[in-house]
């Protein structure tokens, strides 16, 4: 048996200053306190009809969202079992990038229910025994649950059916405009082995003004400026990229020149402009006709480029440079002067077009094959709109990625949850020990998903629920999809299946896994030891002014 630290002689072990928190009543039962007040408040935002959170951030942005991802990356969350939590979902958006606010929500209802066993008397380790159980069959048990898949990754009917439910939480009501648009996209970058999909090659530009009707998909890369000279357009045209300045370089040290006449002042800057056009007739003899630079553009660069017809975009972000390098096949140079064959890119056609009133330029490809990038065009009347459409597609994107890794799907609207609850239910009854009651108790959190729906869609929760529980124990597999109509067309309930409410099988099987696991680790904290913050006490503050003295 281990030794226990008697509580007097803790206070000596450490520096003065820490802080203890320790047992069932202090630690574990104000973890469980903190992590659901974290998970109620993402709560609310979830499903379709999830309400909008305004948060401003440290730097006063202001983000209107119902996406949890935005909402806790924002939220500076300190409390240490409720950061957790966070780790918890960011894991999930890095990696299926949905169902982000499923892991939060259901860990908070698990460590929910885990505090009324508490209460009852059980041990946190019988809780957490009783827990890893459920979760290994909750696992085993979703993959019979599967009701369709995505046959074919090149059609777009099959990629609706995975994008529409993920675009429709976040965008009510625009969810089938905007599938289209992911759909597009998906397709117009689909390589000929859909695992090599990158979620990367979408791009979104948002452009303000019009409304979201206007949005439209370009094979291509868009940015959103126009380019520095008067040529405007090329095509079939050789790309040079440098991501140094197009100028004159600047010497590091600072000299003095005496001159002594009028003629060496103007013979001083003649040797600069020479050495200016001898770069740019290299380019020019190289066939170069849109050059792309990372940083600025001097005046008499500009003057060389435009005598020699070249097109010329400023691309301020490193990022861009290297997707565009990618799109037209070029390397990226630190030097100014004319690149190797190899170090040239090719684009069939490089343009301004105007969208509203704002003028930008794109890069396109005009064959099927070579085009690596697309670019989703989002119009809407404000910027947190339109912020909040480009969390939608990045959804919809992150959900046909994850079509390409396991292609099965679920029923969604929350019947999978339900159905999970029943069969749970039935393992816990076949459980002897005290194990069952953690089972049973994972099932019931498990209610939490369509609860939530209802609540958020202003629907008398508990009538639904009944109607739910009622479907699913019917005998035979009729009532598996059975999930909440979040329209209320009938009864509150509708079959997901028929309705094409799907749910992608790999995002919900790792959102159930990660809630548990956290779960798991936190009913496993039984002592907090905080130590005390660095830097001394605070200076008082001062009556009046600093400097009255």
């Amino acid at each position: 048996m281990s030794l226990k630290i008697p509580r007097g002689t803790l206070p000596q072990l450490f520096k003065e200053g820490y802080k203890f928190q320790q047992g069932v009543d202090e630690a574990v039962l104000r973890n469980i306190e903190a992590t659901h007040e974290l998970a109620e408040t993402v709560r609310t935002s979830m499903g379709p009809n999830g309400r909008n959170k305004m948060i401003i951030n440290h730097l006063e942005k202001l983000f209107v969202t119902n996406d949890a991802a935005t909402i806790i990356r924002e939220l500076e969350v300190v409390h240490p079992a409720a950061k957790l939590l966070v780790m918890a979902s960011q894991q999930q958006e890095s990696e299926l990038g949905d169902n982000t606010n499923l892991v939060i929500v259901l860990a908070g209802e698990l460590l929910k229910k885990a505090e009324n066993l508490l209460r009852l008397g059980l041990h946190p380790s019988e809780i957490i025994q009783g827990y890893e159980l459920a979760r290994d069959r909750a696992l085993e048990i979703l993959q019979d649950l599967s009701v369709a898949k995505v046959d074919d990754l090149k059609s777009a009917d099959e990629l609706r059916k995975n994008v529409k439910a993920a675009i429709g939480s976040k965008q009510y009501g625009h969810e089938d405009l905007l599938s289209d648009l992911v759909v597009q996209a998906a397709q117009n970058i689909m390589p000929k082995n859909p695992t090599d999909f990158n979620v990367d090659n979408i791009r979104v530009v948002k452009v303000m003004g019009s409304s979201i009707y206007e949005s439209s998909v370009v094979r291509g890369m868009v940015f959103g400026r126009e380019p520095e000279g008067p040529v405007h357009s090329a095509t079939k045209a050789k790309v040079a990229v440098f991501t140094c300045p197009l100028d004159i370089a600047q010497t590091e040290t600072k000299g003095t020149v005496l001159i002594h006449n009028a003629q060496e002042m103007l013979n001083f800057s003649k040797d600069e402009e020479k050495h200016m056009e001898k770069i740019f007739q290299e380019l020019a003899d190289a066939g170069v006709k849109v050059v792309v630079t990372g940083a600025g553009v001097g005046e008499l660069a500009q003057h060389y480029l435009n005598r020699f017809g070249m097109l010329t975009v400023k691309v301020l972000s490193k990022f861009d440079i290297r997707r565009l390098c990618r799109v037209v096949g070029a390397t990226a140079l630190a030097r100014l002067g004319a690149p190797m064959a190899e170090e040239m890119g090719y684009c069939d056609v490089v343009e301004t077009v105007e969208i509203g009133s704002d003028r930008v330029t794109v890069f396109r490809q005009e064959e099927q094959d070579r085009s690596r990038t697309t670019t989703v065009i989002i119009r809407g009347a404000t910027q947190n709109h339109m912020d909040d459409i480009e969390r939608a597609i990045d959804d919809g994107v992150n959900v046909i990625k994850a079509a390409t890794r396991d292609p099965r799907l679920l029923p969604g609207a929350g019947a999978v949850e339900m159905e999970l609850n029943k069969r749970l239910q039935i393992v816990a009854s076949k459980t002897p020990g005290l194990n069952q009651h953690s089972i049973k108790k994972f099932a019931e959190a498990m209610e939490v998903i369509p609860r939530t729906l209802c609540e958020n869609a202003g629907m008398d929760a508990t009538a639904v629920l009944s109607r739910l529980y009622a479907a699913h124990y019917q005998e035979g597999d009729s009532g598996i999809s059975t999930g909440v109509d979040v329209e209320e067309n009938t009864d509150g309930t509708l079959d997901a299946t028929k309705a094409g409410i799907f749910d992608s099988f790999p995002a919900k099987q790792l959102a159930i896994k990660l809630a548990a696991d956290t779960a798991i680790t936190i009913l496993r904290v039984d002592q907090i030891i905080m130590s005390k913050p660095a830097g001394g006490p605070k200076p008082p503050k001062q009556q009046g002014h600093w400097d009255q003295d």
